[in-house]
């Protein structure tokens, strides 16, 4: 009975990464024969998982969306990432109701229930030694974020209400592409038809959603990717700036945690750092946090600035 218990695990884990497995496929991956396959398929139905089964060439098993969540089969590492992300999420926002992080934390005390008994007590000890610190950051109605994702996969016009940043409130009606989720912020690329142009939306600022039966022909991105066109309006008032920092990568990331920076490995003890910024301050208040020598790349402007600055600072101490 154990075997056939740990055999039905093993298929419901390789059903629930969601995509469509031929028979072959599972025969192979679980070491079992068709007919045992076939036998461990009806056996799920039995216990009110919703498998779908398309024969013929072509043909495969898959775990659709049911009427009721099935329970999750979780491995160790699986349930603890589970608990650690909720965690993290319930710690941004206002926890205001129906916002993500409030649903968060609603679910993070429900996740027991979906264990095996045997994670139970250490998911319930990992819960009760674990302490989240606050992250301010606006929270965000997890129907919005939910319809707007439907709207993108059926290629749905959706209407709203937005808020700008100087507090004007428009009206708008747009074709949603990709929802991106960059410093505890969320937003919505999306084609504005009114304005025949791409634009970015935070989502926080979006009320009255309303996903319309109109559907759009999906246009290119306007970039390799949404995250990337969201970095290019971030950065658009920014300079480019390279260095080399004579440190451990991990230790320089700790430096520039708070900046969008891309680093590389250039040895053990070497790493290049490029990123945008506004001001040469910026910089300087990062270096001071790293016990290295670094060499200031480009631009040419922040290399004379720092170069004046270090002068300064000279001056100060022979005084």
């Amino acid at each position: 009975m154990a075997d056939v218990t740990q055999r039905i695990l093993a298929l419901l884990a390789t059903l629930q990464t969601g995509r469509a497995f031929s028979g072959d496929e599972l025969v192979a991956r679980l070491g079992v024969s068709p007919r045992t396959l076939r036998r461990d398929i009806d056996r799920l139905r039995d216990y009110g998982y919703p498998v779908q089964t398309r024969p013929g060439p072509g043909g495969h098993y898959r775990l659709t969306a049911g009427a009721a969540l099935p329970p999750l089969v979780l491995d160790d590492e699986e349930a603890i990432a589970t608990l650690l992300g909720l965690a993290a999420l319930a710690a941004t926002g206002s926890a205001a109701e129906g916002s993500l992080d409030e649903a968060a934390t609603r679910a993070y005390g429900k996740v027991d229930q979906y264990l095996p008994k045997r994670l139970r007590h250490r998911a319930g000890r990992l819960r009760a030694s674990l302490e989240t610190g606050h992250a301010a950051a606006p929270s965000v109605s997890a129907e919005v974020l939910a319809s707007l994702a439907d709207a993108i996969q059926r290629h749905h016009v959706v209407t709203f209400d937005y808020v700008g940043k100087d507090g004007t409130a428009t009206s708008r009606r747009v074709d949603p592409y990709r929802h991106v989720h960059q410093r505890l912020r969320w937003y919505l690329l999306a084609w504005d038809t009114e304005k025949n142009a791409w634009r970015v939306f935070r989502v926080d600022r979006i009320s009255d959603l309303r996903v319309t039966t109109s559907t759009y022909q999906p246009r290119p991105l306007p970039a390799d990717t949404a995250l990337d066109y969201l970095r290019q309006g971030f950065d658009k008032d920014r300079e480019r700036v390279v260095l080399t920092v004579e440190a451990p990568l991990a230790g320089v990331a700790d430096a520039f945690r708070h900046q969008d920076a891309e680093l590389v490995a250039l040895g053990e003890r070497r790493t290049r750092v490029v990123l945008m910024l506004d001001t040469w301050q910026w910089l300087i208040q990062n270096l001071a946090f790293l016990d290295a020598d670094f060499a200031v790349c480009e631009p040419a402007a922040f290399r004379t600035a720092c170069r004046t600055f270090g002068a300064r600072l000279l001056a100060g101490l022979d005084s």
